[in-house]
C-alpha cells in the first residue's frame, strides 16, 4: 500500500449539518406527492405495514405514524407551545420530517401526539410500541409518565392501560441525544459527517404503534430451529400484569405446512393459511417451551427460502409467527480447512456491505418496497448476504431476507468515546501484520477505542444481548459480527463468550477487519488497498471488506464532493474491475477463502462505492441504455 492509496481512505474535511441541497428516491417522492395531493390520514400512507412480522395479532394494531407536533427546547422543562408539526417516523433533520433542524447535544426534542382511547372493556390493556428513538427518551401519557428508554437502535413497548382517560389522549415524548460526543451507541452517525460517517440524526426514526391486547398476553417468542433433530423450540414469556398470576391452564401451537413467499410482493397472511403439519397443547406456565417436531423438511436456503407458519393460542391471545429450518457451522472440507456450512452444506456467503440510508430520510426507509428492491438488486447480482453494517433495521427489512432468501450478518452498532483515527483506523489499515494484531485488553487499548469507562463497556453488553434477543428469532441471520474496526473494540475473546452464551445457532464474527484476538469463528480481514489473498487459520477464513470502487454519478448525489476506494473514469471501467475481482475471489475460494463482502450496496452522502446510487435509479453494474 502507497501513501496515494492511504489518502484515498481518509475522510474529506468534516461539515456540520447543513440541509442544503434535498435528493430523493422514487418512493420518497410518491410519499410526498400522496401527502400533498391526496385527502388522506397520514399514518394510513406512511409506513403502514404491520411492523412486527414475527409476532402478529389480527386485531388491536393501530399505526401512530403520521403528523405530531414537535419543539426544539434547551432545558428538559415542557415547552409553552410547540414550533410546528413533523412526519414520524422520520427524524427531523431528514427531507421527509418536513423539519430539516439537527438536534444538538445541548438540545431537547419534543414530540406530542393525541389518540382515542381504543380499549372496549376493562380487562384490555394497552400497548405503546416504538421501533427505535435516538438516544434516550421519556415518556408521558395525559401528564403521567409512562416509562423511559436508553437505546438509539433498539425497540421497546409501555403500557399505558392505567393512565388512560376517556375519549382523547395525550402523547409527549422528551428526547435527548448525545450523538458522537457522548459514549452512547451512535453507529456511523457524527455531528460534523463527512467520509466514511454520516449525518447524525435523531429521535422516533422507525415505525410507533398501539396494540389492544388481552389481560394476560403472549409478550415474547423465542424460536430455534433444530436441524440434527428436526424440530422446532418455541419458547414464549406471558405478560400477567397487575393479576401477577396465570388464569389460564393450557397454550395450544399450530405449525403449518411450508410455503414459499419470494416473489416481491407476496401475502405474507399466506404462510398462516396452509394446511395443519403439527398441532400440539400443553400446560401453561409463565415462561413456556414447546417443541414442534416436523417431518419432509424443506430447508431454507437463499434458493428456496421454505418458511414455516405457526399459530399460538391461550386464552383471549392469539399470536402469528413464522420460522424456517436452517442452521449455520463451520466445518472442515476433505483437505481440513474450516467452511462455512448451511445445512451442513458447503456455502460460500457472496456478501455485501448495506449500510441502509436514503438521501431524504436517512436510516429510515421511505417505503416497504424499498427495502425489497435493495435486497432483490443484490441478489440480481449474485449475492446471497447483506452484512448489515453498524445499525438495526426495522423488523420488515429481517422478514424481507427471510421470504426472498437473502442471509444476513448482523453487525453490533458501535458506540464508545471519540476513537483515536489514526491508531484505530488508518495506521491498521497500512501495517495490518503489526498494528493490526494489538491487544484490546487493558486501560491503554480500552481508551485507543473509545471504551475507556466501565459504564461505556456495560452499555455495549447490554445493548448487544438486547439486539440479539430482539433478533433471535429471524431465520437469515447467520452470523453477529461484534465489533468493526476497533470501534469502541473492547474484551473480544470474553465478549465472545458472552455472545456465545446468548446464542450457540450463529456464526461469530469476533473483530472485522483487524485487533484480532484469536475469538470466534472467523478470521475476519478488511482489504482495499491490496492484492486479494487468504490466510492460513485454524478458523474460517473471510473477506469481510473489499472493494469499494468509486464512480460518481452527479446528478443521483446528494454532495459534490465524493470519496471512494480508487475512482473509476465511467461505468464501463468500474464494471470491469468488478467482474475482474469477481474472478479473483472464485480462485480464493478454491484456496480456502469462505465469504467474502463487496463495500457497498448504495452510495451514501459523499461515498460513491455503491452499486445502486443514493437516489437508486442507477444501478453501475448494468450496461448504458443506447
Amino acid at each position: 500500500m502507497n501513501l496515494d492509496q492511504l489518502k484515498t481512505s481518509l475522510p474529506r474535511k468534516a461539515r456540520k449539518y447543513d440541509p442544503g441541497k434535498e435528493l430523493f428516491t422514487r418512493w420518497g417522492k410518491q410519499l410526498k406527492e400522496q401527502l400533498e395531493q391526496e385527502n388522506l390520514p397520514a399514518g394510513s400512507i406512511v409506513l403502514p405495514e404491520y411492523p412486527r412480522p414475527q409476532l402478529v395479532r389480527e386485531q388491536g394494531f393501530q399505526s401512530l405514524n403520521g403528523w405530531w407536533e414537535y419543539a426544539f427546547t434547551e432545558s428538559s422543562a415542557r415547552p409553552d407551545h410547540m414550533d410546528g408539526t413533523i412526519l414520524v417516523p422520520f427524524s427531523p433533520e431528514t427531507s421527509l420530517s418536513g423539519v430539516r433542524r439537527q438536534l444538538q447535544p445541548d438540545e431537547y426534542l419534543w414530540y406530542k401526539k393525541s389518540f382515542e382511547n381504543p380499549l372496549h372493556n376493562d380487562s384490555e390493556r394497552l400497548l405503546l410500541h416504538f421501533g427505535a428513538v435516538d438516544q434516550i427518551c421519556r415518556v408521558y401519557c395525559n401528564g403521567k409518565a409512562a416509562g423511559s428508554h436508553r437505546g438509539g437502535y433498539l425497540p421497546f413497548t409501555l403500557e399505558l392501560t392505567d393512565l388512560l382517560r376517556e375519549g382523547s389522549n395525550e402523547l409527549l415524548l422528551c428526547v435527548k441525544d448525545c450523538s458522537d460526543t457522548s459514549f452512547q451507541t451512535r453507529g456511523k452517525q457524527k455531528l460534523e459527517r463527512g467520509g466514511m460517517f454520516y449525518t447524525a440524526q435523531s429521535g422516533i426514526w422507525q415505525c410507533v404503534w398501539l396494540e389492544t391486547v388481552p389481560g394476560e398476553y403472549i409478550d415474547h417468542i423465542r424460536i430455534t430451529p433444530d436441524w440434527d433433530k428436526q424440530q422446532f423450540e418455541v419458547s414464549l414469556t406471558i405478560n400477567t400484569g397487575r393479576r401477577g398470576t396465570l388464569s389460564e391452564k393450557s397454550i395450544k401451537a399450530v405449525l403449518y405446512q411450508p410455503v414459499l413467499l419470494n416473489e416481491s410482493h407476496s401475502d405474507e397472511k399466506a404462510i398462516w393459511k396452509q394446511d395443519v403439519l403439527t398441532e400440539m397443547t400443553t400446560e401453561l406456565t409463565e415462561e413456556v417451551r414447546l417443541i414442534l417436531p416436523i417431518s419432509n423438511t424443506c430447508p431454507w436456503t437463499p434458493e428456496q427460502p421454505w418458511l414455516y407458519g405457526i399459530r399460538i393460542e391461550t386464552g383471549d391471545d392469539c399470536i402469528f409467527t413464522y420460522s424456517a429450518m436452517r442452521c449455520f457451522t463451520c466445518e472442515r472440507d476433505e483437505k481440513g480447512i474450516q467452511r462455512i456450512c448451511l445445512n451442513h452444506m458447503l456455502l460460500f456467503m457472496n456478501g455485501v456491505l448495506d449500510q441502509g440510508y436514503w438521501p431524504e430520510s436517512l436510516m429510515t426507509p421511505p417505503a416497504d418496497d424499498a427495502l425489497i428492491y435493495d435486497i432483490q438488486s443484490m441478489k440480481k447480482h449474485g449475492f446471497n448476504m447483506l452484512r448489515k453494517h453498524c445499525k438495526l433495521e426495522p423488523f420488515r427489512f429481517y422478514y424481507h431476507c427471510d421470504r426472498l432468501g437473502m442471509l444476513v450478518w448482523q453487525d453490533m452498532v458501535n458506540g464508545g468515546y471519540s476513537y483515536d483515527m489514526m491508531k484505530v483506523c488508518y495506521l491498521p489499515t497500512a501495517f495490518p501484520s503489526t498494528v493490526g494484531r494489538w491487544k484490546d485488553t487493558g486501560q491503554t487499548a480500552y481508551k485507543r477505542c473509545g471504551r475507556k469507562t466501565a459504564k461505556s463497556r456495560k452499555v455495549w453488553k447490554d445493548e448487544s444481548a438486547e439486539t440479539i434477543r430482539t433478533l433471535y428469532s429471524f431465520p437469515c441471520i447467520a452470523a453477529w459480527v461484534l465489533f468493526n474496526e476497533g470501534w469502541g473494540q473492547f474484551d473480544s475473546e470474553d465478549n465472545c463468550a458472552f455472545v456465545r452464551s446468548l446464542d450457540h445457532t450463529r456464526i461469530l464474527d469476533a473483530a472485522s477487519g483487524w485487533f484480532d484476538q484469536g475469538a470466534g469463528d472467523l478470521r475476519s480481514v478488511h482489504n482495499y488497498f491490496r492484492k486479494l489473498k487468504t490466510e492460513k487459520d485454524d478458523r474460517a477464513f473471510v473477506i469481510s471488506e473489499y472493494g469499494g470502487f468509486g464512480y460518481f454519478e452527479k446528478d443521483h448525489s446528494l454532495q459534490d464532493q465524493y470519496y471512494g476506494y480508487g475512482l473509476m473514469k465511467d461505468r464501463r471501467e468500474l464494471r470491469k474491475r468488478f467482474q475482474k475481482t469477481m474472478k479473483e475471489l472464485m480462485t480464493l475460494r478454491q484456496e480456502g477463502l469462505c465469504a467474502a463482502v463487496y463495500t457497498q450496496v448504495s452510495d451514501i452522502e459523499d461515498e460513491c462505492n455503491g452499486i445502486l446510487t443514493y437516489d437508486r435509479e442507477i444501478d453501475k453494474l448494468e450496461q448504458e441504455r443506447r
